[in-house]
């Protein structure tokens, strides 16, 4: 099974996770950006967006899949993955592995996520390419905003203002029960 947090850069998706960790301790964390990190030190990425690199993708869910396999237990994956082409591919390649996908996505005001971004510091040691990393997190709000209502009919939204306690809560009951509402919080 895999547990993926979507959302916006800010909204909460990697505390999360972080919460999730000690009450679903047989559970693995998987961050695809690492994939994307050691993809950037090997080859160009024209458009500076890693996800558009279609061996990012296919590693991704290799990987995704490896980790399932080989150890039989949960991941979790939180990820930013807004590009219906992209959410289509990457998920229908783990569901062809025969792998279980619950999707999350934390969704927070254009103001909230900004306000986070703003809070982060990416690069302690470079204040300008800090700058530019928030800069790039920024762009990429109004895109994430609008993706949510593209993404699949079984994804659940939920409200990233809660507690990362209380989102917990709620990826546990969904993912325990198999319930079928979107929105929660």
């Amino acid at each position: 099974m895999i547990v993926w947090v979507n959302g916006a850069f800010g909204s909460g998706k990697t505390t999360l996770v972080d919460e999730l960790r000690p009450r679903w301790p047989e559970a693995l964390v998987y961050d695809p950006e690492m994939v994307g990190y050691v993809l950037r030190e090997i080859v160009e990425v024209p458009t500076g967006n890693f996800q558009d690199l279609r061996l990012w993708r296919r590693q991704v869910c290799d990987l995704a899949v490896g980790l399932v396999e080989e150890y039989r237990r949960p991941v979790l994956v939180p990820m930013t993955l807004v590009s219906p082409a992209y959410v289509t591919e990457i998920f229908g390649t783990l569901e062809g592995a025969g792998i279980d996908v619950h999707h999350f996505f934390l969704k927070a005001s254009r103001e909230v996520l900004e306000t986070r971004i703003d809070g982060r510091s990416f690069t302690p040691d470079s204040p300008e390419q800090d700058e530019q990393v928030r800069r790039w997190c920024k762009d990429q709000i109004s895109p994430c905003i609008a993706a949510a209502d593209t993404l699949p009919s079984d994804t659940v939204f939920l409200d990233a203002g809660l507690s990362p306690r209380e989102l917990a809560d709620q990826v546990l009951i969904r993912v325990q029960s198999g319930g079928n509402s979107r929105e929660l919080g």
